[in-house]
């Protein structure tokens, strides 16, 4: 991108501004659900897509995007939500709509790179207006130099690098799949007892409390996660950023206590829980998977005590009445999940580095350090 000034010599220098143009046309609300309404809530942090968003706006008319456009939440954007558009849809103020002045000038998945790089994102953090809830100054984005390759080029290293893409969600796919199966187990032994069912012997009614110890994670301030650091933050819809210090290190269940409720997951790895999130740590033997499925199947929705923004508290969390197993069950059903997660770790690896792969080749090929005639390895090999 523009910052580097060794470019190839049948590389042009211009700006996003010059190449690119903010989407303002408008779409009737009443034209959206959930699925294809955009916000920086359902955007996804780390550049992971997005979810169904959990309500609609309250007003008439919002911007319109189309599929294959990009859109980027301005709001704190050293979060990284940037998401190719795969369907047409509505997005709020606070999503910022790219799309190309002319195409065959710059190529959309192109784009897609420039705006998702970590040059560009750091680039909108350090240009950015307002403290307590920083934006994205689009003056300042329009200015943002790239180096532009033929397109011809630009379609090629696109290309290489929907490679990586490619083979990431291909991984995630499956482990998608393989949690699924887990949780068909879990709901096939469990789910079909309720409270005031005659339960199997040595099965018994308890709290939520009875089978897991619950705690709250610690605040970050701003200015220690948007540096570059050891370990994660982990927030309540996800990774957040990193730091050298950490909270955790073993494995813990986790869920989001205010904003984002009913994202449940994982961590097995050093890492710095925040004050918006719950850890839930089994306290009896062999419940590990059950605790997890068990949250997975609460309904958070009853639990919300927030008014301004969803809220649950330990308390409440705790007071939740379940059905726990006998310990020979709870032993039997961790030995059968315990391989569908060792699979869905090993996969997190193999993502992990593909990411790494890839997010270290992306500049290389878009400052013409690295040309894709010269890449002797890509994600396929």
């Amino acid at each position: 991108m523009g910052i580097e000034k060794n470019i190839p010599e049948d590389w042009g220098e211009t700006t996003l501004g010059e190449t690119t143009y903010f989407v303002s046309d408008k779409i009737n609300t009443e034209e959206l659900t959930i699925n294809n309404y955009i916000s920086t809530e359902n955007l996804l942090s780390d550049k992971k897509g997005i979810v169904a968003s959990s309500t609609l706006p309250n007003v008439s008319k919002v911007n319109s995007f189309k599929k294959e456009d990009v859109l980027f939440s301005n709001i704190r954007t050293y979060f990284k939500k940037v998401w190719f558009a795969s369907k047409d849809g509505g997005s709020s103020n606070d999503v910022l709509i790219f799309r190309p002045v002319k195409e065959d000038c710059l190529n959309k998945h192109f784009l897609y790179r420039i705006i998702s790089s970590d040059v560009f994102i750091d680039y909108t953090v350090k240009t950015a207006k307002g403290t307590k809830m920083p934006r994205g100054d689009k003056n300042a984005i329009k200015l943002f130099p790239i180096n532009l390759p033929p397109l011809s080029e630009q379609k090629a290293i696109a290309k290489v690098l929907t490679a990586f893409d490619d083979k990431i969600e291909l991984l995630q796919a499956q482990n998608k799949t393989l949690e699924t199966m887990a949780q068909t187990i879990f709901k096939e032994w469990f789910g079909k007892y309720h409270i005031g069912d005659e339960l199997p012997e040595g099965w018994r009614v308890g709290k939520y409390s009875d089978i897991i110890k619950l705690s709250s994670g610690k605040g970050v301030k701003k200015t220690e996660y948007v540096n570059n650091g050891k370990y994660k933050i982990i927030g309540a819809n996800g990774i957040i950023g990193r730091l050298n210090k950490f909270l955790i290190e073993e494995k813990v269940i986790v869920t989001g206590r205010v904003g984002t409720l009913g994202t449940v997951f994982i961590l097995n790895q050093p890492c710095w829980i925040s004050d918006n999130v719950l850890i839930n740590q089994p306290s009896i033997d062999h419940s590990f998977y059950f605790s997890y499925f068990t949250l997975k199947s609460f309904n958070f929705s009853s639990l919300n005590t927030g008014s301004t923004q969803p809220l649950i508290t330990q308390g409440d969390l705790k007071s939740v009445e379940i059905i726990i197993p006998n310990s020979f069950i709870l032993e039997e059903f961790e030995n059968m999940s315990v391989p569908f997660f060792e699979k869905i770790q090993i996969n997190n690896t193999q993502i992990q580095s593909l990411t790494k792969t890839r997010d270290t080749l992306l500049p290389k090929l878009m400052s013409g350090k690295v040309r894709v005639n010269n890449i002797k390895q890509t994600a396929d090999a």
